[in-house]
C-alpha cells in the first residue's frame, strides 16, 4: 500500500471516529442488532421509567428477574455447576474407596460421564449432595471461589466465568441504570453462584436466589460457624421459582428473563400482575458461535414455554439474528 494510501484511510478513520463513539455512547446496548426484541426492551424501560406516563413504576417496584444457567451465561455440554460437582469427585476421591465400586461415583472416576448420568435426577442429586454438604459455608464459599478462578470449559478453554453473554450484561447495567434491581432466580445452587455473581454480573449475594441445602447452627472450637446439610431446602426451578421470588424478594417482578422450560412459570407469575410486564426467552439459535438447542435438548429444554410466548406475545431472542456479539472475548 502506497504512503499516500495510507494516509487517505488514517483520516477517514479519524473522520468517522467521532460518530462510532458517539452512537456507542448512545446505544446501552451495542451487541444487540437492531430488530423487534431490542427495540422491545427499550420501549418497555421507557415506558416504566417515564413520569407522567400511565404505565410509570416507581424505582423500588421495579424488579426484574434473571435465570442463570442458559439465560446469562452458557449451559452446554453440561451445566458449569455440574462441571464443579464432578471435579470436587476427584477430589475427594482418595476419602471414599467405597467409591471405585458405588455408583454413580464409579464411572465418574472412570471418565464416563454418560454412565453416571445414566440414573438422571437421582445420580445428579447423589453427587451433589457428596460434593456440596458437611461444611461450613465459609469453607464451601471458598472452595468454590477457587473452581471458577481456574476451572475452564471443555470446548473454548476458557474460564467459566467468561462464557457470560455479552449482551446480557449491557441488559443488566441497562437495567441497573434506569433504576432497576436485578435478582438471579436459578435452578443452580445459590451459594454456588453467589461468591463469584457480583463481580461477574454486578448482582450482589443477597440477590441471587437459587436452589439450597438446609443450614445448620453450631460451636466449632467456640467459633460459630453454619454447617451444610444433606437436606434441600429449596429446589428454585420451574414452580419452584416462583416461591422462591416470593420467600426472598417479596415483590412481584415486572420483568422476568429466561431461556428454558424451567423458567415457564416464573415468567407466568411475573406476567400475571397488574400494569405494565416483560418476559423474554433467549433461544439458542447458533450453532457456530454457541450452540443451537431448544425442543428435545437434555440441557436447557425450551418446548412449552417457547409455545407459551409465541401465543402471548413474549419477546424471544433469536440469538443469531439479534445478537451482533456473544460472548465478551468474541471479536
Amino acid at each position: 500500500m502506497s504512503i499516500a494510501m495510507k494516509h487517505l484511510l488514517c483520516c477517514f478513520s479519524l473522520a468517522i471516529l467521532p460518530t462510532t463513539l458517539a452512537r456507542a455512547m448512545d446505544d446501552p446496548l451495542p451487541s444487540w442488532n437492531e430488530g423487534s426484541a431490542k427495540q422491545a426492551v427499550v420501549e418497555f424501560v421507557g415506558r416504566v421509567t417515564t413520569a407522567g406516563r400511565p404505565e410509570f413504576v416507581p424505582s423500588p417496584e421495579r424488579i426484574a428477574v434473571f435465570d442463570n444457567d442458559g439465560t446469562l451465561w452458557a449451559e452446554q455440554p453440561f451445566y458449569f455447576q455440574l462441571a464443579f460437582a464432578l471435579d470436587r469427585v476427584k477430589a475427594l476421591a482418595p476419602q471414599h474407596p467405597e467409591w471405585k465400586t458405588k455408583e454413580p461415583f464409579a464411572s465418574l472416576l472412570k471418565g464416563n460421564l454418560k454412565g453416571a448420568l445414566a440414573g438422571g435426577e437421582r445420580a445428579i442429586v447423589q453427587i451433589v449432595m457428596a460434593t456440596h454438604v458437611g461444611m461450613t459455608s465459609e469453607e464451601f464459599e471458598r472452595i468454590v471461589k477457587d473452581w471458577v478462578d481456574t476451572a475452564r470449559h471443555p470446548k473454548t478453554k476458557r474460564l467459566y466465568t467468561e462464557m457470560v453473554y455479552q449482551p446480557m450484561l449491557e441488559l443488566l447495567s441497562y437495567l441497573r441504570d434506569n433504576g432497576f434491581k436485578t435478582f438471579i432466580v436459578s435452578g443452580g445452587g445459590q451459594e454456588f453462584m453467589r461468591p463469584w455473581a457480583e463481580r461477574v454480573y454486578g448482582i450482589p449475594p443477597e440477590q441471587v436466589i437459587g436452589s439450597h441445602n438446609e443450614l445448620k447452627f453450631e460451636l466449632r472450637n467456640g467459633k460459630p460457624v453454619l454447617i451444610r446439610e444433606p437436606k434441600i431446602a429449596l429446589i428454585d426451578d420451574k414452580a419452584g421459582k416462583p416461591v422462591g421470588i416470593q420467600r426472598f424478594i417479596g415483590r412481584r417482578p415486572i420483568a422476568a428473563f429466561g431461556n428454558s422450560d424451567g423458567d415457564l412459570q416464573m415468567l407466568q407469575w411475573t406476567m400475571a400482575g397488574d400494569g405494565a410486564r416483560f418476559a423474554l426467552l433467549v433461544h439458542h439459535t447458533d450453532s457456530e458461535r454457541e450452540w443451537a438447542y431448544d425442543r428435545v435438548s437434555h440441557i436447557g429444554k425450551l418446548d412449552w414455554a417457547l409455545d407459551e410466548a409465541n401465543t402471548k406475545d413474549w419477546t424471544v431472542v433469536d440469538m443469531k439474528r439479534d445478537w451482533n456479539r456473544v460472548f465478551p472475548f468474541d471479536q
